[in-house]
């Protein structure tokens, strides 16, 4: 909707859309979603979005009661995916494809146990849709870390490791582009909270354009182009060998390292995670070109 010179409000478009339909256009949520007074309201309309009866058949767990790792339950008698199967469509492309990736789960919430139990039951050949999935030559590390934000550093526990970027801001992006097999973090919400829910209090996200061999694609339904209101972090390294990145807006790394995630696409579209990724990679080739005639494009267009 936007507002008129009158000042009342006129709807725009009937379609959902992760961007404005047009100039001028402010989503409900941008206004309205993070007041508790309003909070039921936004939350059935969303619902009514992703709850439609196409929507949940598409959803519908097709597998025996064995695979319960793998699925939640919903209407009676009936269980939907856990794990969307575009996700481990993606995972068993690529790995047929015989390309080199890990994968990181990122959330404010307490769901990551559950979500890499459900992933390592899928990669044992438990889950009925990708039983090739067996034979990914991924090890799933089931447990969960934390990574903790302050004005002084950013700090990453899992198990006995320990790392800060107090010292030396490439530690983290030095770990995670060397991370292998599947494993999760939890991020820190409060600090996101106390940043008043923008790209500052987001989860951090290290990119070095001077490492060509490394490609960080963070995907997320809640990165959005307004920096006041979107949940990552974006810092690049310009300098080469540089210790101290810089924060970038979305913009600068829209479709290129972040992806906002179109759900109902994600739902329907099997391939919808790896055509991400592709076009990922095919915008990140012209990103280093820029990046190496040192004009960064940092308000790319998301095409």
């Amino acid at each position: 909707a936007r507002s008129s010179l009158l000042g009342e409000w006129e709807w725009v478009s009937d379609r959902p859309s992760l961007r404005p339909p047009c100039l001028g256009a402010l989503s409900y949520y941008s206004r309205h979603g993070r007041d508790p007074r309003l909070h039921r309201g936004p939350a059935r309309a969303g619902a009514s979005v992703t709850s439609t009866p196409a929507t949940l058949r598409l959803l519908e767990w097709p597998g025996p009661g064995r695979t319960y790792a793998l699925s939640v339950p919903g209407e009676p008698g009936k269980r939907y995916h856990l794990i969307l199967p575009s996700f481990f469509h993606l995972l068993d492309t690529l790995h047929r494809d015989g390309r080199a990736f890990a994968v990181v789960f990122r959330t404010f919430g307490t769901d990551l146990p559950r979500v890499l139990q459900a992933v390592s039951c899928a990669l044992d050949g438990q889950h009925p849709q990708f039983p090739a999935l067996r034979d990914v030559a991924l090890s799933v590390d089931l447990t969960p870390g934390q990574i903790r934000c302050s004005k002084k550093e950013v700090v990453l526990t899992r198990g006995a490791e320990r790392l800060a970027t107090r010292e030396d801001r490439r530690k983290l992006y030095n770990y995670f582009s060397s991370f292998e097999g599947i494993g999760g973090f939890q991020d820190h919400f409060d600090w996101w909270a106390r940043n008043q829910f923008s790209s500052r209090g987001g989860k951090p996200l290290w990119i070095d354009p001077h490492d060509p061999d490394i490609h960080h694609i963070f995907i997320d339904d809640n990165i959005r182009l307004d920096d006041g209101d979107t949940i990552v972090h974006p810092q690049v390294f310009f300098e080469q060998g540089s210790s101290s990145p810089r924060s970038v807006p979305t913009s600068a790394l829209y479709n290129i390292c972040l992806v906002q995630t179109n759900l109902l696409e994600a739902i329907a579209d099997e391939d919808y995670f790896l055509r991400c990724v592709r076009r990922c990679e095919e915008n990140y080739d012209r990103y280093l070109a820029c990046v190496e005639k040192d004009t960064p494009n940092e308000q790319w267009d998301g095409q």
